[in-house]
C-alpha cells in the first residue's frame, strides 16, 4: 500500500509536516488526537457513513461514457462525485470535519473556498449540525462565482471577500488561518483540501477515501478487474487523493492533471506554504508565485504533500493542460454525454482527450469531482452565446 499514514512528524517522505505559528501548535495537536480517537471509534465512523449515505447521496454511481469512448477510442468510466449533495466531492470531507469539530466541543466553523464548492459544503454541514460558519473567499473568486456566494449566504454562512495578494484561494487560506489563530477556543478550521499542516492532509484524504473504496469495488464488479488509468484534476488535490487511495496498491496508472498556470508539481520546487512542505510555484528569490487558471478551484500555487511524495517516488504523474483544452473538454462532455462537468473536473478529461491516441483501447476511470452548474455563467462569457455550437 503506497498511500499509508504519514510518519509521527506528519510527513510523507520529505513532504508535509507542521509549519505553523507557535499559537497553533496546540490546536493542531488537539485536532490530531481527536481525529485518531474518532476514527478508532466505530460509532463515529458509522455516523459519518450514515450521513454521507442518507444525506450526501452516497454511494455515487459509476457511469460509462459510451459515445465519448467510441469517439476517443478508449473506455471511459466516470466516478460521479458531481451527483453528491452540494454538487461535488467536498461534502465527504466537511461532514467528517464538522462531526469531529462538534465532538471536540467547537461551535463555529471557518473555511476557505476557491470555486465556492468547499464553502457551500461547509455552510451546508454547519446548517445541518447547527454551527456558526464563516467562509473566506478571494475577491476575484467572489466575482466569478457569485452563484455560490449567494448559496453560502442562503445556507446561513457569512462570506468575507479577501482583497489582499492575488485575491484568490491562496489569500483566502491565509485569512482563514488568521481567523483560526484568534478564535481557536470555539472554532474549527475546516480546511478543504489535502494541504496545510499535519493532520489535515492525512485527515482530509481519509475522509475522501470513500471515493476510491467505492470506485474500486464498482470497477471490480463492472470490469471484473481494475482500470488501466485513474485520472483526476489536481489543485490542492483532495478529489485525486480520495480516488488514488483506492488504487495506489494496484498496477493502475495514477494521473493527476494540473492547470498549466498552477502546475505546482510540474513547475514547482520544494518549499513551505500554508503550514506544509511541498512543491510550490516560487520565483528565483523564493516568493510564492500567483497561480492562474480558468477554474477558481485549481487556482493554487502549491499542492498537497502526499501528491508531492507520490510524484517524487514515481507512483503518480502530474501533467498539465491549458485553459483552452479545458474549455473544449467542458463542451465535449456536455454534448456527447449530457453531463456538464465542473471546470476543475474538465481538466482531467482534457488530458484524456489530448492523449487519447496513445491510450487506445485502455480503460480509464475519471473522477468527475463536481458538476458545472456553478461555471455556466462564466462559460457564457468565455464562449459568447454565438460561439456555442
Amino acid at each position: 500500500m503506497v498511500m499509508t499514514d504519514p510518519n509521527k512528524e506528519g510527513r510523507f517522505g520529505e513532504f508535509g509536516g507542521r509549519f505553523v505559528p507557535e499559537t497553533l501548535i496546540p490546536a493542531c495537536e488537539e485536532l490530531e488526537e481527536a481525529f485518531r480517537e474518532a476514527w478508532d471509534d466505530s460509532a463515529f465512523v458509522e455516523q459519518f457513513h450514515t450521513i454521507l449515505n442518507d444525506y450526501g447521496g452516497r454511494p455515487s454511481p459509476l457511469t460509462e461514457c459510451f459515445r465519448l469512448s467510441e469517439q476517443l477510442g478508449v473506455r471511459i468510466l466516470l466516478k460521479r462525485e458531481d451527483l453528491n449533495h452540494t454538487g461535488s466531492h467536498k461534502i465527504n470531507n466537511v461532514i467528517g470535519q464538522a462531526l469531529l469539530a462538534q465532538r471536540m466541543g467547537k461551535t463555529r466553523l471557518v473555511a476557505e473556498t476557491g470555486a465556492g464548492q468547499h464553502g457551500v459544503a461547509t455552510a451546508t454541514a454547519a446548517a445541518l449540525l447547527d454551527m456558526e460558519c464563516k467562509v473566506y473567499m478571494g475577491q476575484v473568486d467572489v466575482e466569478r462565482q457569485a452563484l455560490n456566494v449567494f448559496r453560502m449566504q442562503l445556507l446561513g454562512a457569512e462570506v468575507e471577500g479577501v482583497s489582499s495578494g492575488s485575491k484568490t484561494l491562496k489569500d483566502a487560506v491565509n485569512e482563514a488561518l488568521r481567523d483560526w489563530v484568534a478564535t481557536v477556543e470555539n472554532t474549527h478550521y475546516c480546511l478543504g483540501s489535502v494541504m496545510g499542516p499535519h493532520p489535515y492532509p492525512w485527515m482530509v484524504r481519509t475522509f475522501h477515501h470513500v471515493i476510491g473504496e467505492e470506485a474500486r469495488a464498482q470497477c471490480l464488479k463492472l470490469l471484473d478487474g481494475l482500470p488501466d488509468l485513474v485520472v483526476a484534476c489536481v489543485g490542492g488535490g483532495s478529489n485525486a487523493a480520495g480516488i488514488f487511495s483506492g488504487f495506489s496498491d494496484t498496477e493502475s496508472r495514477l494521473v493527476g492533471v494540473e492547470p498549466a498556470g498552477g502546475a505546482a508539481v510540474g513547475r514547482g520546487v520544494p518549499g513551505v506554504v500554508h503550514g506544509m512542505a511541498s512543491y510550490l510555484m516560487q520565483d528565483e528569490v523564493g516568493q510564492v508565485q500567483e497561480a492562474e487558471s480558468i477554474s477558481a478551484g485549481l487556482d493554487y500555487p502549491g499542492v498537497g504533500p502526499e501528491h508531492a511524495y507520490l510524484s517524487s517516488i514515481g507512483r503518480a504523474e502530474y501533467p498539465s493542460v491549458s485553459d483552452q483544452e479545458v474549455i473544449e473538454a467542458f463542451q465535449l462532455l456536455s454534448k456527447t454525454e449530457g453531463i456538464i462537468p465542473a471546470l476543475e473536473s474538465a481538466h482531467a478529461l482534457a488530458w484524456v482527450v489530448r492523449e487519447a491516441a496513445s491510450l487506445q483501447g485502455q480503460v480509464i476511470l475519471l473522477n468527475l469531482s463536481g458538476r458545472g452548474d456553478k461555471d455556466v455563467d462564466q462559460m457564457m462569457e468565455v464562449l459568447g452565446m454565438d460561439e456555442v455550437g
